[in-house]
């Protein structure tokens, strides 16, 4: 597929990468490796349903990030002057209709793994993967989507973080264990908190477009206190959790980036804003990998 207007500096594979949002995939990556830590523990693992189940977590992040692109450009949340990286479909490198065709062949791609997974796991997964293709859709999408009405932070929590740790570690091991959902926890914190970074930047933009979130109704000052809160709350969990042995002691291994949130959260606190919080955000991102691979690691010990 071609993307239409796509100018001489930039190729046609160089746009649909841009599409696909390459800094957002951590937030798919993470929980499915703290879902295999988890059923590591009980020493149960699949290796070819922990990889398709990792593709199918990447396809799912990578259509949700086209169908955001073209649902905000037609509601007019990305018009120009935005603070972000650029979207293909409102700087013209994509038609809309270019775009919605590459959002359905992906979750078309997810769906065919699915089924595969769905043999492994019988109808939990069959429903788990159907919610998390409308759950992807409806974000910016459908006649009432829930990113315009404040409902984003709670549906990435939930998403992003309980049902994909705690949906990878049923399909390695067959059993829906207390030890994933206590490792969804911190994860779910964190994974919230790259879209609040998100939507700290744009609260201007959406706005003005009409666009709802949860940080438009909450506002800047608070929002930033929404963010530290996620983050110190994640390792906060770690500890309680572990204290209290629902978490094996090399879970304190997630401890480890602590020094990176804190930095983070004091440069959010600090007064970051606009452009300056694309940075926050990447290493928001980053920091959501690097605690999900040491959690991992903690849990499989």
């Amino acid at each position: 597929m071609r993307a239409a207007s796509v100018s001489a500096e930039v190729s046609a594979s160089q746009v649909w990468l841009m599409a696909a949002r390459p800094a957002t995939l951590p937030a798919a990556v993470a929980p499915v490796l703290v879902g295999l830590g988890a059923a590591l523990h009980q020493r149960d693992f699949r290796p070819l349903a922990f990889v398709a189940t990792l593709v199918a977590a990447l396809l799912l992040q990578v259509g949700t990030n086209l169908a955001n692109d073209v649902s905000d450009f037609e509601r007019g949340a990305d018009a120009r002057g935005r603070l972000g990286p650029p979207r293909v479909t409102q700087s013209g490198l994509a038609t809309p209709v270019q775009v919605r065709l590459a959002m359905l062949g992906v979750f078309a791609a997810a769906a065919l793994i699915g089924v595969y997974l769905a043999t492994v796991g019988g109808w939990p997964i069959i429903a788990i993967g159907a919610a998390s293709i409308v759950a992807g859709l409806a974000y910016t999408g459908g006649p009432w989507p829930y990113g315009y009405h404040a409902l984003g932070d709670a549906f990435v929590f939930v998403f992003f973080g309980l049902v994909a740790v705690t949906g990878t570690a049923y399909l390695k091991s067959d059993e829906w264990t207390g030890l994933a959902l206590a490792a969804s926890l911190p994860m779910a914190c964190t994974v919230t908190a790259i879209l609040v970074v998100n939507n700290l930047r744009d609260i201007e933009t959406d706005r003005r477009a009409g666009k709802r979130t949860l940080a438009v109704a909450l506002g800047a000052p608070l929002t930033r206190a929404e963010y530290a809160l996620l983050m110190l709350a994640s390792y906060a969990l770690v500890a309680a959790l572990t204290i209290a042995g629902v978490l094996p002691w090399a879970a304190w291994l997630a401890w480890l980036t602590l020094p990176v949130a804190l930095a983070l959260v004091r440069r959010v606190a600090g007064g970051a804003a606009g452009p300056g919080l694309n940075i926050v955000l990447r290493r928001t991102s980053q920091l959501h990998l690097a605690l999900g691979v040491l959690l991992a690691i903690g849990l499989a010990l």
